[in-house]
């Protein structure tokens, strides 16, 4: 937990801590694609089709990338505003794939804290990757901001 200005800008260059494990199963990959329509992680049917270079069904990547907004509240806890916004993101990668019945987790870091010219708040970006239990390299990295008012 971060309380209020001078905490959030001292973060900078700090690792945040780890999110909880998540397994990413068939129905999750099903659910994504109905919401979002993107069928390139499962057919008409609801079967996965994206396949790795193994023949193993892949989870979508922007299901991957949408994770870091369930984890990053569950890593990073900020008090002394009156609200936080969500500004956006920068920077996102996709490093490698991930096979359904993966098991994720996220990771974050303060990258950068800055104050409001008005003195008013706090512009964030936090570093998180996303990874895979027992893979060498993360599956997603992403630069999130946001913007805390006093």
């Amino acid at each position: 937990m971060l309380d209020g200005r001078d905490e959030v800008i001292a973060a900078v260059g700090q690792h945040l801590g780890h999110s909880s494990w998540l397994s990413i199963g068939e129905d999750r990959v099903r659910l994504f694609a109905e919401a979002t329509g993107d069928h390139r992680g499962a057919d008409a049917a609801g079967e996965h089709v994206r396949t790795g270079s193994r023949g193993r069904p892949m989870i979508q990547d922007h299901l991957l990338l949408s994770l870091s907004n369930l984890f990053l509240p569950e890593i990073l806890e900020v008090r002394g505003f009156t609200a936080g916004i969500n500004t956006g993101t920068d920077e996102v990668r996709f490093v490698s794939a991930a096979p359904v019945g993966s098991t994720v987790r996220a990771a974050a870091e303060m990258l950068d804290a800055t104050e409001l010219p008005d003195g008013n708040g706090v512009d964030t970006v936090v570093g998180i990757v996303i990874e895979v239990e027992g893979a060498a390299e993360p599956v997603c990295s992403v630069r999130s901001r946001s913007r805390w008012l006093s």
